[in-house]
């Protein structure tokens, strides 16, 4: 039983190599924002929990198969490692986690459409040129900010309006993009720009566009704080102060 018990802490030690190089391995896109970020992280814990689990049934079906064969032997242990590695290798790499679909951006709270919009970005930076690469990079720390602001806001108008920027026009310009012909690309068009450089160009429009509506919901915390903070001082001003003899506000 002693080299049964060392052969499953081999299959689970196994386990966890196998699901760290999974999520280090080249095919992981970096992330370009928070929300991305937490969505890969729910995939992954998922994905271990599937192993441990498969892991822990298939440890728990060998004790007792030895104990009630009163051993499975050398070859038993060997196909038990052997078929351990492979389920464990397959659970590691399937499911993958695949970016939503351009017409589901848009569903859910403000947060989840801004999220998923991070990760379906990720996923087209390989067919972007390099100056739309940066602009999409700068989109998802900007996307992590405006997500703070929309916070408990609510569906407000500023809220549909960035639905309509995040989850539509921002997904469709790179859409239209990806479907003209590559070696098309870079031939001017009847601007004389190029679809690079147009692509470029409305990613930067879209990111001083996200720019604005973040430093205008930041604006509106602010006032909102400041006239909260004169109806305290004005209400319990004393006690705020600490001293009894202070004149409140008019």
């Amino acid at each position: 039983m002693a080299g049964e018990a060392h052969q499953s802490q081999q299959i689970i030690a196994a386990a966890q190599r196998s699901l760290v190089e999974q999520r280090a391995g080249g095919r992981r896109v970096r992330s370009i924002g928070r929300g991305s970020a937490e969505l890969k992280a729910r995939h992954y814990k998922g994905k271990a929990a599937r192993i441990v689990a498969v892991v822990a049934a298939m440890v728990f079906a060998v004790m007792v198969g030895g104990i009630v064969a009163n051993g499975i032997g050398l070859s038993g242990l060997m196909l038990t490692v052997l078929l351990g590695a492979v389920i464990v290798a397959l659970l590691a790499r399937y499911p993958r986690l695949k970016p939503p679909p351009q017409a589901r951006l848009n569903e859910g709270d403000a947060r989840t459409m801004l999220a998923r919009t991070e990760l379906w970005l990720e996923n087209q930076r390989p067919a972007l040129p390099a100056p739309a690469v940066q602009l999409v990079d700068q989109i998802g720390v900007q996307l992590d900010a405006l997500g703070l602001q929309l916070e408990g806001v609510g569906e407000q108008p500023a809220t549909v309006e960035v639905r309509r920027l995040v989850g539509e026009h921002l997904p469709e310009m790179i859409s239209t993009y990806r479907r003209i012909p590559a070696h098309l690309r870079r031939e001017p068009r009847g601007d004389g720009r190029t679809p690079d450089q147009q692509l470029s160009d409305g990613l930067g429009k879209i990111s001083g566009e996200i720019d604005q509506i973040t430093r205008q919901l930041a604006a509106g915390d602010l006032d909102n704080l400041a006239v909260r903070g004169r109806y305290l001082d004005y209400k319990y001003g004393d006690a705020l102060d600490g001293d009894a003899t202070t004149e409140k506000p008019t």
